[in-house]
């Protein structure tokens, strides 16, 4: 891999970590409703499992969709159903001290298995894989799995953490859920794309 395109795929890389997105959305809601600490699991969990993912992908399980067009169809509609599921979770979650809440925080596994159904996880390995390792090897895909594990957990712990201030701000239970209800919707709008090609 030439310079020129180890920094392009830093640049990739930060900016598809960084922006919003299924991911970024609900570590910024755990922030907020469990703190950073809790969270760190579902940050790992994020970071990790897609980092396992970007490998797989480039070991090529890209090739069963070329092979298999209804299962990228099939994981679509899987994708879809799932985010509106946890969307719906994030609306109806409380404090974590709240009496009677029984909302917990994503696990890290929870978090690592949640990649191979955000859209937005498939987009970027994809791209990620096609467009940064021209020559397959095993050797370039491990080094765009490498960078992205290196940008993609301070990104999204920038997330938690923004969810965790803004914590101070969310001090009833009125506020904190028009919060999670905001997050929900924007969950559901990071849909957009997916449902809706251009």
């Amino acid at each position: 891999m030439t310079y020129d395109l180890f920094l392009a795929l830093a640049l990739f890389a930060f900016v598809s970590s960084i922006t919003p997105g299924p991911n970024n959305l609900m570590l910024m809601a755990s922030g907020a409703n469990f703190g950073f600490r809790r969270t760190i699991p579902h940050m790992l969990g994020v970071a990790l499992g897609f980092v396992f993912m970007v490998v797989l992908v480039g070991a090529g399980l890209v090739q069963i969709f070329d092979a298999f067009p209804i299962s990228y169809t099939v994981l679509k509609v899987a994708s879809v159903l799932y985010l509106l599921y946890l969307a719906w979770k994030i609306a109806n979650a409380g404090p974590a001290e709240a009496s009677g809440n029984t909302g917990t925080p994503m696990t890290f596994l929870q978090a690592a298995a949640f990649q191979w159904v955000n859209p937005k996880a498939w987009t970027m390995a994809l791209i990620a894989i096609s467009a940064y390792t021209p020559d397959q090897t095993l050797w370039a895909i491990l080094l765009v799995a490498t960078v992205f594990g290196a940008i993609n957990l301070p990104s999204v712990g920038s997330w938690t953490i923004l969810g965790q201030q803004m914590a101070r701000f969310l001090t009833n239970s009125r506020r904190l859920t028009q919060f999670n209800w905001l997050m929900a919707v924007l969950l559901v709008a990071s849909l957009y794309p997916v449902i809706w090609p251009q």
